[in-house]
C-alpha cells in the first residue's frame, strides 16, 4: 500500500501512536479520520492536521458508534483503504489487591475496549474495503491492529491488559485468512514501551 493515497481510519487517533500514525499518513499525502472518545483533543488535532483530516467521536466498544463513524469516514474520504486500531486502555490492578480481588467489571472494560473494540473497527472497515476496486496487486485494503509485548510477557497487575492484547494477536490469523479472498491484508504489531498518554497514566 502507498500511504500517499491512503484513506485511513485510525482509532485512538487523537493521541499517542494513533496520532503519530495520522500525522504520517497526512504528511505522505493521504487522508485520515481520527476516531477517539476525547472530543476536545480530537477536534484540535484534526484541525492541526489540515483539510485532509477529520475527527469523529467514537466509542470503539459500542458497535453503533463505530458503524456511524465508519460511515462518516467513508463519506468524507470517498472510501476506506486503511484501518489502524490504536484505541486502548491499560489500567493496572493486582488480581488479589489490598482491598480484595480486582472487580470483574474492570477486567471486562479492558477487554471491551482493547479487544472487542479492535474487532468492531476491523469488521466495519473491512466491510467497506471489500467493495473497493483492487489495485495492481489485487489489494483492496489493509488492517493493522495494535497488540503489545504484554501479550507475550505480561507483568504483575496486567492480567486484563495482557489478556486483551493476547486476544488481538489471536484473532489476526483467522481474520487474515478470511479476508484474503477480498484482497484485504490483516496485520498486528506488538510494540514495547514508548511514551504515550496511556503509558503516562500507568502507576
Amino acid at each position: 500500500m502507498d500511504i500517499a493515497s491512503a484513506k485511513a481510519v485510525i482509532s485512538g487517533g487523537a493521541s499517542g501512536l494513533g496520532l503519530a500514525t495520522a500525522e504520517r499518513v497526512i504528511a505522505a499525502g493521504g487522508q485520515a479520520v481520527l476516531l477517539d472518545v476525547n472530543e476536545e483533543l480530537g477536534i484540535a488535532k484534526a484541525g492541526e492536521l489540515g483539510d485532509r483530516a477529520r475527527f469523529v467521536r467514537t466509542d470503539v466498544s459500542n458497535e453503533e458508534s463505530v458503524k456511524a463513524a465508519i460511515k462518516a469516514a467513508k463519506d468524507f474520504m470517498g472510501g476506506i483503504t486503511l484501518a489502524v486500531n490504536c484505541a486502548g486502555i491499560a489500567p493496572a490492578g493486582r488480581t488479589l489487591g489490598r482491598d480484595g480481588p480486582w472487580p470483574a467489571e474492570n477486567f471486562n472494560r479492558v477487554i471491551q475496549i482493547n479487544l472487542v473494540g479492535s474487532y468492531i473497527v476491523t469488521k466495519e472497515a473491512a466491510a467497506v474495503m471489500q467493495l473497493n476496486e483492487p489495485n495492481d496487486e489485487g489489494e483492496r485494503g489493509v488492517v493493522i491492529s495494535t497488540a503489545s509485548v504484554a501479550a507475550f510477557e505480561g507483568q504483575i497487575g496486567q492480567a486484563a491488559y495482557s489478556a486483551s492484547k493476547g486476544g488481538v494477536v489471536g484473532m489476526m490469523l483467522p481474520l487474515a485468512r478470511e479476508f484474503a479472498q477480498f484482497g484485504i491484508r490483516v496485520n498486528t504489531i506488538a510494540p514495547g514501551i514508548f511514551m504515550t498518554p496511556m503509558l503516562a497514566g500507568m502507576p
